[in-house]
């Protein structure tokens, strides 16, 4: 189990929780979308969430700004947080608007939210957990679906939970955080999103 733990650190990473949130609102909502306006929005999320970040973070490795797509160390998370908060903004602002994606919106401003938070708890010398955060808000956000479009998500929801234990788990393993930090982490990831629910359930 110990060899397979780190996985989750990988498939569960920060940057594909936006993908795999997308995902959900696609196959789970009760949403009818036309086809080719499905694949601009996934194709949107990979470019901002993904690609463009990782090609920051190359740009950053050359200059010697971080060492790890990990950002263990807690200075080395400023620049990527600040980066990613630009791109949470311009998504919701310009693409994945109230108008368009409802459900979707109040996600990525919870995601942005939790972004401002985390860059907060740096200031204090604090590091938390940005697998927890990822994984709990896109535990929260399907289970929002969930009671929002009225249809029974469990068999989703149960692996999504367990994958919470099991990311906190190789975190550990991987001895990349304390008890504090995940627990941080987990509360940044699930507040947002849950007072959020107040706009869009």
């Amino acid at each position: 189990m110990k060899k397979i733990l780190p996985a989750f650190s990988y498939i569960l990473h920060p940057l594909f929780i936006s993908v795999y949130a997308v995902l959900i609102f696609f196959l789970f909502g009760e949403h009818y979308f036309l086809y080719p306006d499905i694949y601009l929005v996934i194709i949107q999320i990979v470019i901002i969430t993904i690609f463009i970040p990782v090609t920051f973070y190359y740009l950053l490795l050359s200059m010697g700004k971080v060492d790890s797509i990990m950002l263990a160390k807690r200075n080395q998370r400023i620049i990527p947080l600040i980066i990613h908060a630009i791109l949470l903004y311009i998504l919701i602002k310009k693409s994945i608007t109230v108008d368009n994606f409802l459900e979707l919106h109040f996600f990525f401003l919870g995601s942005l939210m939790s972004t401002f938070m985390a860059l907060l708890f740096i200031y204090f010398k604090q590091k938390v957990s940005l697998h927890m955060i990822g994984i709990t808000a896109l535990t929260v956000f399907t289970i929002g679906l969930s009671l929002h479009f009225q249809v029974r998500l469990i068999s989703l929801i149960v692996p999504l939970i367990l994958c919470n234990g099991l990311v906190a788990s190789s975190r550990l393993e991987m001895k990349a955080h304390t008890y504090t930090e995940l627990f941080l982490g987990s509360l940044i990831g699930i507040l947002p999103q849950l007072g959020l629910f107040y706009f869009w359930l």
